[in-house]
Formats: C-alpha cells, sequence, structure tokens
C-alpha cells in the first residue's frame, strides 16, 4: 500500500470504520539514513489510534535502530513486513525476500522486538512458492521470538497478486494449539461477505483489508453495518462518492502540494466510479487533470451525467 495509506487516507478509513490502521512501508535504510520522504512518513495523529507503522530491511542492525527511531514517535505498535512481494523489494532480501531465509526473520524478528517496549508484530505470506509453504514454521517461530501478532496474506510470493488467496493454511496456523498470538488473516477481503466469511470458516482474530479500500474508504462502514445487522448497506450515490473524493483530494493537497497530491490521488480516482455506462473518456480526463480546478471542473460533469447512480452504476 505504498503511496495509499499516508494520514490523509488512514483518516477516511478510521472516519469509516476501521479499526486499526496501518502506515505505509517505510525502509529501514532510508529512516536510519534520515531521508526526508521516508521521516515523513512516522507523521501519526491521536485520531487514528491505533496505528502501526510498518517498516521494512534486509539488515538487521537497520531494521533495529529503525525500530527504535519509529519508537519515537509513540505508534501503537511496530510492524516487521516479511511480505512485499515486489521486485525491487524481495529480490533484495527484503519483505517476502525473507521467506528464503528463515532464520535471518526470526533473528530480525527477535532483535527488533528486544530493541523497543512497544509491541511488534509482522506481516508475511504463505511462502516464496507453492512448493515452499512455510507458513506453519514461520508462525511458530515468530510467536516464539516474541512477535505480538501476525497478519498473513494467503498467497505466496511468486504469486504476487495473482490468483485467489488460499486460507486454508491461514486457518491452519489460527487452529495450531501452540499458536497464542492473534492471527490476522489478508487477502481478497472485497466485500462484507468475504470478511464475514473470514471469521466464520476460518477462526481469524480480525482481517486485514488493502486494495479494496483504494478508490473505498467506506468498505470498513459496509462491513461494521452488516455485521451489526446482518443487511448489506445501499451502494453510495456517485454525488457522495464525489464529496468524499473531493475531500480525500483536499487533504492530500495539504499533506504534500497540489502537484503530488492529485497524482497521489490518480490510483484513488481509477479505482471509483466502476460500472458506470459510457464512461471510459470521462474517465479519462479525471486522470489527465494536473490541478485542483481542472479535476473539480471534470466531476461536476460527472455529477451533472451520473449523480443520482449508484456505485454499481445502476440507475
Amino acid at each position: 500500500m505504498e503511496d495509499v495509506t499516508n494520514p490523509p487516507f488512514r483518516k477516511f478509513c478510521k472516519e469509516f470504520g476501521a479499526d486499526w490502521l496501518y502506515s505505509e512501508f517505510v525502509s529501514a535504510d532510508a529512516l536510519v539514513r534520515s531521508v526526508d520522504r521516508s521521516l515523513k512518513k512516522l507523521h501519526i495523529s491521536p485520531e487514528e489510534r491505533p496505528v502501526t507503522i510498518q517498516i521494512y530491511g534486509r539488515f538487521i542492525d537497520a531494521m533495529v535502530e529503525a525500530a527504535k527511531l519509529v519508537e519515537a514517535v509513540e505508534p501503537d505498535f511496530i510492524d516487521l513486513n516479511f511480505g512485499c512481494p515486489v521486485k525491487r523489494v524481495a529480490q533484495k532480501g527484503a519483505g517476502a525476500g525473507l521467506l528464503k531465509d528463515i532464520p535471518l526473520m526470526v533473528e530480525m524478528a527477535r532483535q527488533v522486538a528486544q530493541a523497543v517496549r512497544i509491541p511488534v508484530t509482522a506481516k508475511t505470506r504463505l511462502g516464496w512458492d507453492q512448493e515452499h509453504i512455510v507458513i506453519d514454521e514461520v508462525a511458530e517461530r515468530l510467536q516464539d521470538v516474541g512477535i505480538r501478532a501476525l497478519a498473513i496474506h494467503g498467497r505466496t510470493r511468486s504469486q504476487m497478486y495473482t490468483g485467489q488467496a488460499d486460507w486454508n493454511p491461514i486457518a491452519r496456523v489460527k487452529s495450531n494449539p501452540r499458536i497464542r498470538i492473534p492471527i490476522i488473516g489478508n487477502g481478497d477481503i472485497i466485500s462484507p461477505q468475504s470478511a464475514k466469511e473470514a471469521f466464520d470458516k476460518y477462526g481469524v482474530d480480525g482481517v486485514m483489508i488493502g486494495r479494496a479500500t483504494v478508490g473505498r474508504p467506506w468498505i470498513f462502514r459496509q462491513i461494521r453495518h452488516y455485521f451489526e445487522t446482518g443487511e448489506v448497506l445501499p451502494a453510495l450515490p456517485v454525488s457522495e462518492q464525489i464529496r468524499i473524493l473531493k475531500e480525500q483530494v483536499d487533504l492530500a493537497i495539504e499533506w504534500i502540494d497540489e502537484v503530488r497530491g492529485i497524482l497521489h490521488m490518480r490510483r484513488h480516482v481509477a479505482a471509483m466510479f466502476k460500472g458506470l455506462p459510457h464512461f471510459r473518456n470521462l474517465r479519462i480526463e479525471l486522470l489527465r487533470a494536473s490541478s485542483r480546478a481542472a479535476l473539480w471542473g471534470v466531476l461536476e460533469r460527472v455529477e451533472r451525467e451520473y449523480g443520482d447512480c449508484v456505485e454499481e452504476g445502476a440507475s
């Protein structure tokens, strides 16, 4: 969720009912070198709590030092990313790359957990590939060296984000009598129904939602309402989506600047207004807008043409 879960976006997720927020993942090496862009990722606000700052790296010393720097800004948790599959991270031995060197992963977790006073959690995947599903061993060993909760994505590194997440290994870890820490499931939670199935069928202690929040931070409200009432909330009208998007844009611009704030919001814009008929040209215009004024102008046209539609495109 690089360039997604910054403070403005986390604000919306919290307002819509998220229980626990994660920062963008932060390079331990960059923190140690005091890179401004990485230091900015450590910003948290009181209304976000509980909030986790997530770090990644391939060297134990750097991860320990970065964890101490993170602790100084007083998040509720520090999370160790052992799951990022992207080439620039995993092929260098960080993120999911550590699934190829479990002893190093475990020793890194042990030293970080011992170096800070706040709880340390971790996130990982099932294994490097389908021939090396190691999550059962990894879960026990991380717990034994002080990891306080474990989030598991139900894919291997080689799968990246393709195919379907396999929750059966996650359920197996959760049912392991040796496991005492909370197990959080991740992968393909895209609706209230899939979130409920994760709890009911696989027995997890929590679910983590990533890509499904992009352009749709209200998914948390939909899930919470479904859990509490068994009813599915009506889809958001396009006019309401536009109101939310404009507020997100304003906050992103305030957080960064106008040019970069607009660029940051493009992935959210691209994920919104799904299913609207004959929308392709307007979507292209939205994605090409390079200023707030230009974006507002296109959104006014969207509202005139589609304001009464709901998010699936039904009138």
